[in-house]
């Protein structure tokens, strides 16, 4: 690390410079987190890539700190949280880095145990300047009517009707504890096809208490179907990236 000139640093390098064990460094590179570059068989960390993972590991003392330093643009992301109070803290933190990136937030609501305006509250609560970006034209409510089957229609119309002020788009949805899995997942594929060469940030939550009651293998199913996994407790916060295996 004291030779300024090298620009390609070594794992037992970079991990002893850390103060963590190379196994996390593979396990970082592997989801991302850490970009690397794989030469023969030798793993290989850019000095700029780990100065800006330093740099973000200094920015999360925050959950907006901690997505910041996550989110990427495009993205597809799920956030498994532990109640619908919890669920509103993210989607907040979520709103305030796409905020500071320049984005046009939108938030996809159902309404049937919660309003535009309590949304609106509780977010405020949490730090997000609602009123604010309202009234500049770069936040809106979106209630769905037909949020089983109508829910990339919607998104598609907010995306046409927005695209004319240049700006990424940032939506936040909800999974509601009636849909199931195979359902959920559809919608999924659905919105998904909305993000293919577009400056789009999409992130649906669903309560951690839901998806503790399906089996295994379709907890698997629904990470994959995402790009990154934000677990979130009152007490802890997990990020998850999911990357193809990488080619021996």
């Amino acid at each position: 690390m004291e030779s300024p000139e090298k620009d390609l640093l070594g794992v037992e390098e970079v991990a002893q410079y850390l103060g963590v064990r190379p196994v996390t460094i593979y396990r970082w590179c592997r989801e991302g987190r850490l970009p690397c570059v794989k030469l023969g068989k030798v793993w290989r960390i850019r000095r700029s890539s780990l100065e800006e993972f330093i740099r973000g590991r200094e920015q999360a003392r925050t959950l907006t700190g901690f997505l910041n330093s996550f989110i990427r643009t495009p993205d597809r992301l799920v956030a498994v949280v532990g109640s619908q109070e919890l669920m509103h803290r993210v989607d907040a933190a979520f709103f305030q880095v796409g905020e500071a990136r320049g984005a046009f937030l939108a938030k996809f609501y159902v309404g049937e145990d919660i309003n535009a305006d309590q949304l609106r509250a509780a977010y405020t609560r949490f730090g997000l300047d609602v009123r604010r970006l309202e009234h500049e034209g770069r936040m809106i409510f979106v209630r769905e009517l037909d949020p089983l089957h109508g829910r990339a229609s919607t998104l598609k119309r907010v995306i046409d009707e927005k695209s004319e002020l240049g700006m990424p788009i940032w939506g936040s949805f909800d999974w509601t504890e009636d849909v199931d899995l195979d359902t959920a997942l559809r919608q999924q594929e659905d919105l998904s096809r909305s993000t293919v060469n577009r400056e789009l940030v999409l992130k649906t939550a669903v309560l951690s208490e839901v998806v503790e009651s399906w089996p295994a293998r379709d907890r698997l199913r629904m990470e994959e179907a995402f790009d990154g996994v934000i677990w979130a407790t009152d007490e802890h916060v997990h990020l998850t990236r999911i990357v193809p295996l990488p080619h021996e």
